[in-house]
Order: C-alpha cells, then structure tokens, then sequence
C-alpha cells in the first residue's frame, strides 16, 4: 500500500519503519475500497502518523473525543493553522473509529427511554408496523417525555392536564399547524393507551387526550403546478455528476409518485432492463410492486449508471458522490430536493420530496386517471387518502363553473 502511495524511499521507509503499521494499512485498504482518491490517500496516511505521535497511541486501549480535542490544539499551535487543527481532528476521529479505539462520548439517560424501546417493540412485534410509522412515532413520543422530564414530572404522576398545556402551548407558539397536532396527539394516545395496560401511568389518560379537529378534506394538497416541475427537471439537465444523479432520483420522485424512502431502497437489480420494467417496496404496505419503466426516467437511470455512479460493491442504486460511498437517506433527499426548488422562487407550503408525489397526483388527475389507478400508484391502502386529490381536478372543476343554469332559473 505504501508503495502506491509513496513516490520517494525515505517517504516509504518512514511510513512502512512507523508504529502500528498494520492498523494504519488495514484503514488504508478499507478507504482505497470505499472509492477514495489517491491523494486523500497519502494525506490520510501522513496523519496517521502525525496522530500516533500526538496522541501518544502506542500502548494506548481507548481514546475520548477530549483527548482528540487536545491533542488537535497542539498541532495547530506547532502549525499555526486552524485547517490543520480540523484536518486532525477529522481524520483522527475516523481511523480510530474504525479501529474501535474511540470512546463514545456520554450520551444524556432518560428515565423514560426504556418505555420507549419496549413501545417500539410492541409496535413492531404485536402490530406488525411499519418501521417509518415506529421511528415517527418513537419521536414524538421522546419529543414529549422529555419536556415532561425538564418539567420534573414523573409518568406515574402525570395528569392530563399537563399533556392539554403541552398540546395547548405547541398550538399558541404557532409552530405547528391543527393536523400536525392531531398527528402528534394521535401518537400519544397509541403510547398511553399501551402504557396504562403496562401500568406506567394513570387510567383514563388515552381517552382524555384531545387534539384540535380538522375536517376531512379540508386543505388542498400542496402541489407545485406541472409546468414548474418541469422547470425543476430543467435545471438538472447539464453534464455535472451531482445534476445526473439528482435527475434521475427527481424524475422517479415526480412521474412514479414514489416516497423518498421507496427511492433509498432502490437496488440495482430492482431494473429489469430486458423487459423494461422497475421494481419497489412500499414502505408502508410492504409489498413489492411494478411498473413499466418510462423511457425518460430508464434513460437518466441509465446514464448515471454508466457516466456517474461510483464503482462500489454496495447494490443501492443512488450513492453519495464522496467517498466513503455510501447509500442516500431520505434525509439526504429531502435537502436534494429543497435545494433544487430554492433557485426558482416557487411559493409551495412544502419544499420536500412529497411536493413531488402531490405534483405527480394532480397530474395524473388533472388527465383523467381515476382514484383507484392513482391510490395503486402511490401505494395507498386507503382510497380515502387519495379522495383528497378530487378537490384539485381543475379541468372537471371549470366544467361545472362553466356550465349554464340559466334556463333552469328562468323555468
């Protein structure tokens, strides 16, 4: 590894007569594999070296975050540069992550963690959920407890009054609109329903909680028009690696309506090239469904295949484009797509990744597609969810503006 890196003997002499060559060469290996470049190579191997000297690591077991911090404050004095300081720390914190020398650092405990984690486990074990529904709810569940738990309130003790003030307060601070806090109170009930049979808390308080009322229907979906979806694609259609990537994911996003999760999951072998054919899980549903793959769509997938994505023995379709490649998240995503709206001054409530999957229901709608076909698409289980978009079929909407009623008045 050494002599691939190294041009000159004493360079190649220092590293390979060093401490710990064998830790420092087996990381090298594991980033030489990950896709990282010679040059970030060498630079790595040279403060291998210079981490081992400051930090004292031979004879060392565990390393904390404060020792790194130190140490990091040394070299940049005998530097004289804060970049050096960032750079240490940077690739001390990596390599000895990797060799399992770093202590983590102390994370905050909660009296209530451990009804959380039994929740979770009777929502996946008994109810079968879904593991997005069991880490959104997990989090308002935590969000929650923790302000009881500033509060100095035991669950034993808690009244539902004081989760009324949390509720009551979240409504006046604005922050969040009615159905966000039906969605938030929907979630405490399921938990306290759960922690009365469990004896954690008093009975009564499920039933007791109330979250403002939101009519059915009532919003319209925030759904960019399609002319700006279109603008939106636009943009991305240059020769740069990120714009070919980003594409392709924003093209799945918008003409198959999928989740940004659905698109995470995404492998390699999920493209039937031969019978032109696209393969996803639902996240919510669990099932496996496909679709004839578009050309448009096949043709970016495609060129980023051959001209952008990484060579990587991990089968995810999208990758970052920085080494260590790895698969996207739907976090990931969610700021692809917020970045890419930003430049184009549209006005949408949301900017994420469903203002796609509404764009993509309107369209369809807007065309004539029925409920059912759409609910299918975007994977619905309820065909209540996909009512919703009824209220945005503009064109059967002016055809019954335009309709004259005129002579049945005069009659």
């Amino acid at each position: 590894m050494m002599k691939k890196l190294f041009e000159r003997p004493h360079a190649i002499q220092r590293q390979l007569s060093s401490p710990l060559l064998e830790a420092r060469q087996r990381y090298l290996t594991y980033c030489a594999e990950h896709g990282v470049a010679k040059s970030t190579l060498r630079e790595i191997a040279i403060y291998q070296l210079i981490v081992i000297d400051f930090l004292k690591l031979q004879g060392r077991v565990i390393v904390s975050y404060g020792d790194i911090e130190a140490a990091a404050e040394r070299w940049s004095q005998y530097k004289a540069g804060s970049f050096s300081k960032t750079r240490f720390i940077k690739h001390a914190t990596h390599w000895l992550r990797f060799l399992n020398l770093l202590k983590a650092p102390a994370l905050p405990t909660y009296p209530f963690s451990g009804f959380i984690k039994e929740f979770a486990d009777f929502m996946r074990e008994e109810r079968g959920l879904s593991i997005e529904t069991i880490n959104f709810r997990c989090g308002q569940i935590k969000t929650f407890l923790a302000e009881l738990y500033g509060q100095r309130i035991s669950l034993s003790d808690l009244a539902i009054t004081q989760i009324d003030n949390v509720l009551l307060q979240r409504i006046n601070q604005g922050k969040f609109s009615r159905r966000t806090i039906q969605t938030q109170a929907s979630a405490l009930r399921s938990f306290f329903r759960y922690a009365e049979q469990r004896g954690w808390c008093q009975c009564g308080l499920a039933n007791a909680i109330r979250a403002p009322r939101v009519f059915r229907h009532e919003t319209l979906p925030f759904s960019p028009a399609w002319k700006d979806v279109l603008r939106l694609l636009a943009n991305t259609d240059s020769a740069r690696p990120t714009d070919i990537r980003d594409r392709a994911i924003l093209l799945l996003l918008a003409v198959y309506g999928l989740r940004s999760s659905e698109v995470c999951q995404l492998q390699i072998e999920d493209l039937d090239w031969e019978h032109e054919l696209l393969q996803f899980r639902r996240v919510k549903k669990g099932q496996i469904q496909q679709f004839p793959l578009s050309r448009t769509v096949g043709g970016a997938i495609l060129r980023y295949l051959q001209e952008v994505r990484p060579r990587s023995a991990c089968r995810a379709l999208f990758l970052t484009m920085r080494a260590p490649f790895r698969p996207l998240k739907p976090g990931a995503i969610g700021q692809l797509v917020r970045r890419r709206w930003q430049p184009l001054d549209v006005i949408l409530e949301h900017y994420g990744p469903h203002s796609l999957r509404h764009a993509c229901a309107t369209r369809l709608i807007n065309k004539g597609v029925s409920l059912k076909e759409i609910g299918d698409q975007l994977g619905h289980r309820n065909l209540e969810t996909t009512r919703i978009y009824a209220k945005v079929d503009l064109t059967h909407l002016r055809e019954v503006a335009d309709f004259n009623i005129g002579g049945l008045l005069c009659d």
